[in-house]
């Protein structure tokens, strides 16, 4: 199931227009830096250079981050909170966090005391924890000011106490609040407990969401003020209307209770649907995530066959709650398989109706981007079938004029001359496919010489698939002419004739500073076309090229780290030693080839250590 959400960070251009955060990741996943929009694509646009060169202008953006996730939210103030609270979960290095920076304010209300009172409480705050008896919470809200406003509005419709028990303990006579109706004074008796849990209870009811019967007193004046002409009053009593919604809307990104649980939901568009799941864990939205997949199954049978790829087998541990937009196809069978203590929810109304809510909206938002994606791949394997046909690429009888299905894509890394591997990624269709991606140690090369590696790399390569049937239709090389000469003498010397072969290289034009242009590179042709920026066939060669520099790079670390190993491994020579035996030598294998005089020459190592050396690299 791929990541549907996920996208390369320089395309802000595919992001929905609406409120909500994104986060920038490196290639690991981890988060970078987390932000919060109105409109999210402007936002994103906003992060490129105004010279024209379309790089981003935030260094971090240029070097480490290679990917964005967006969500989506219904509100700027959802987004506002659930910045906040992705922050504070992931920690990103390139966000700023005060010392003394404040959580969000929440509304407490303590079921234990006679007669409960609202309180504007901190969410770091130990007093609005769970700890304290039967104490609910409410919020949070991003905005103080309305939510104080709010109280005011709150108390005129139930007239609690705001006063604490200090005070309410020692008075004799009500005060000014119970004169003009804005206090019920409990604290003199004027009112009994069961009279005041009413009062409770529909205070409760306004603060989950439920903001009618405030709404309608609110908006009672407001209309009663305007025929009047009191327009000012009127205008008043607007503000307070507005600010009333913003404060006690329902908060789908942080639930009322701690309840670990999952939130999935569907949206198709015929045989592509994406399943988006937001993970509750203590009471905070954590993650967010999309699955993209294909099928003609209905909805229920798609929805239990994705419950059970997802949390059989214990491949992931299942919450105490799953809410999900419609029943799944033989639920009994599914909760013996998920486990007796799961609660499958298909909520109608409330606050697991909000957070499904905010979930089928960023499932429609991944559905729409993974149908442009692939409505750009198709448009990109057919504008390279008309490059490979107008350009000569064909003339050795490769191919039937139609878009390559298989297209592999070789890449080089190395460390100066030492430590050579190449990549190979695989994609059909358009789409990565990993079962033919492949790693490749290079042998027997003198010095650094990407020609002479990769003319080696794709004659392997080929000389495997003649052996197994398993040729590309194409074969693109990171370079331009000399990388795809190399690569033409390989596939000649196999005889895998009708393999087509492009070559891809960046360029730099004339006053930038750094390659912005694409240029592919023909047989035959010295001339490499430029292709356009936002084209199709550029984005998704673009891809393929930068995948298998991924897979490259991410090989060539692994194996120059069990390499180094071995000079770790040797009594005496530590990070500074290592160094400098390497920065002389060139790699582990000069190293290997020196004599104990040249070990001995080098600073801090000395005859004893050099023999050492020896002894070991040499045993």
């Amino acid at each position: 199931m791929s990541e549907a959400a996920e996208q390369p960070v320089w395309y802000p251009a595919s992001a929905p227009e609406q409120p909500g955060v994104y986060l920038f990741k490196d290639r690991e996943g981890a988060v970078l830096y987390v932000g919060k929009a109105r409109n999210v694509r402007s936002r994103l646009a906003s992060y490129r250079r105004p010279g024209g060169d379309g790089r981003p202008w935030l260094t971090f953006l240029n070097g480490s981050a290679q990917q964005v996730q967006v969500v989506v939210t219904r509100t700027e103030q959802e987004a506002l909170l659930l910045e906040d609270a992705l922050i504070k979960e992931h920690r990103p290095p390139h966000n700023i966090r005060l010392k003394d920076d404040k959580s969000f304010l929440m509304l407490r209300l303590d079921s234990d005391e006679r007669f409960p009172r609202l309180k504007l409480v901190r969410a770091h705050n130990p007093e609005a924890g769970r700890g304290a008896g039967r104490a609910r919470l409410f919020g949070p809200y991003a905005n103080a000011g309305a939510v104080r406003r709010t109280l005011v509005d709150l108390h005129r419709l139930v007239p609690l106490r705001d006063c604490p028990d200090s005070v309410m303990k020692h008075r004799s006579r009500a005060c000014l609040k119970h004169s003009i109706g804005l206090c019920a004074a409990p604290c003199v008796d004027l009112i009994d407990e069961a009279a005041y849990g009413e009062l409770v209870r529909r205070a409760t009811t306004i603060l989950a969401g439920d903001t009618r019967e405030l709404e309608a007193d609110l908006t009672r004046r407001m209309e009663g003020a305007s025929a009047e002409r009191d327009y000012e009053r009127a205008a008043h009593w607007r503000d307070r209307l507005e600010a009333l919604r913003r404060t006690v809307e329902g908060q789908g990104v942080r639930p009322r209770d701690r309840v670990d649980r999952d939130v999935l939901a569907l949206k198709r568009r015929g045989h592509e649907a994406v399943f988006h799941r937001l993970i509750y864990r203590g009471g905070r939205l954590t993650e967010s995530r999309a699955h993209g997949l294909a099928s003609r199954l209905p909805d229920d049978e798609l929805l239990h066959a994705f419950l059970s790829a997802l949390y059989g087998a214990g491949r992931r541990a299942v919450p105490g709650e799953l809410i999900l937009g419609l029943k799944p196809a033989e639920a009994d069978l599914l909760g013996r398989l998920l486990g007796d203590e799961v609660r499958l929810v298909v909520p109608r109304a409330g606050e697991r109706r909000r957070m499904l809510e905010l979930a089928e909206e960023n499932a429609h938002n991944a559905l729409v981007e993974r149908c442009r994606r692939r409505d750009t791949q198709r448009a990109g394997l057919a504008e390279l079938a008309e490059l490979l046909a107008a350009h000569g690429a064909r003339e050795a009888g490769a191919g039937d004029g139609g878009p390559p299905d298989v297209i592999d894509c070789f890449d080089i890394s190395n460390t100066q001359a030492a430590h050579v591997v190449a990549s190979r990624v695989r994609f059909r269709s358009g789409q990565p496919d990993k079962h033919g991606y492949r790693r490749f140690r290079l042998r027997d090369l003198e010095g650094q010489d990407d020609a002479a590696a990769m003319e080696q790399v794709v004659g392997r390569a080929l000389r495997r698939g003649i052996e197994q049937d398993d040729l590309p239709q194409l074969v693109v090389v990171d370079g331009g002419v000399q990388q795809l000469a190399a690569a033409l003498r390989a596939r000649e010397e196999v005889g895998a004739f009708d393999v087509e072969l492009v070559g891809l290289a960046k360029a730099r034009p004339e006053g930038q500073r750094r390659a912005t242009e694409e240029r592919l590179f023909f047989l035959g042709r010295e001339e490499a076309v430029i292709l356009e920026r936002r084209s199709a066939v550029r984005l998704l060669l673009e891809r393929i090229r930068d995948e298998a520099h991924r897979f490259a790079i991410t090989y060539h670390r692994k194996e120059r780290g069990r390499i180094t190993s071995q000079l770790d491994a040797i009594p005496g020579v530590g990070p500074v030693k290592r160094k400098r035996l390497l920065k002389s030598f060139g790699s582990v294998a000069g190293v290997k080839r020196a004599n104990v005089e040249e070990l001995a020459n080098i600073e801090g190592i000395g005859p004893e250590l050099a023999r050492v050396i020896v002894a070991h690299l040499r045993a």
